[in-house]
């Protein structure tokens, strides 16, 4: 007696390939900004601390801090909620934009010590919950204590949404 090949299609096939590529925004992002809970509460400027370290000396946390800032990332703490994140940016457009951070373009990532002394200024973007937003910020260089919210942002999300609609459009037979 001959045996078959198993001909029909396996579950997963008749599945539509968005399910195994997870958007990563929602698709009203600012409704979602403005409606959570948590993002309420974020977008308030709240109390701030540099969570890094924290079982070494003053000077070696310091030193340890200004390395990770020239590296391109830094772990803060919403102290009211509890809520850490870790912000990145370019450390290269660091470099190439050192005295362009006090600027009015929203755009730009980084940080800058030399506005304001004793401070260290941070802006990072990122996407939480599937929304588009931006960190900004400052920390006390001493203390590492200091201030900082989350903010819409209204360029990363038109370009996310166009990504978002064009998965959207490919993922339907």
């Amino acid at each position: 007696m001959k045996m078959h090949a198993f001909v029909e299609p396996h579950f997963f096939e008749t599945l539509p390939r968005i399910f195994f590529r997870m958007p990563r925004v929602v698709l009203n992002q600012r409704a979602k900004f403005e409606n959570d809970e948590l993002f309420k509460k974020l977008s308030r400027e709240c109390e701030v601390r540099y969570t890094g370290y924290k079982d070494k000396s003053p000077e070696e946390r310091q030193h340890r801090f200004f390395d990770a800032l020239r590296q391109g990332y830094i772990e803060i703490v919403f102290v009211g909620t509890g809520t850490n994140f870790q912000l990145f940016w370019d450390p290269m457009t660091q470099v190439n934009n050192l005295n362009n951070y006090h600027t009015l373009d929203p755009s730009y990532d980084g940080f800058d010590l030399i506005s304001e002394p004793g401070k260290v200024l941070i802006r990072s973007r990122f996407i939480m919950n599937g929304v588009c937003i931006r960190w900004r910020g400052w920390l006390n260089i001493k203390s590492f204590e200091g201030v900082g919210c989350l903010e819409f942002d209204e360029e990363s999300a038109k370009l996310e949404d166009a990504l978002l609609k064009q998965q959207l459009k490919c993922a339907v037979y």
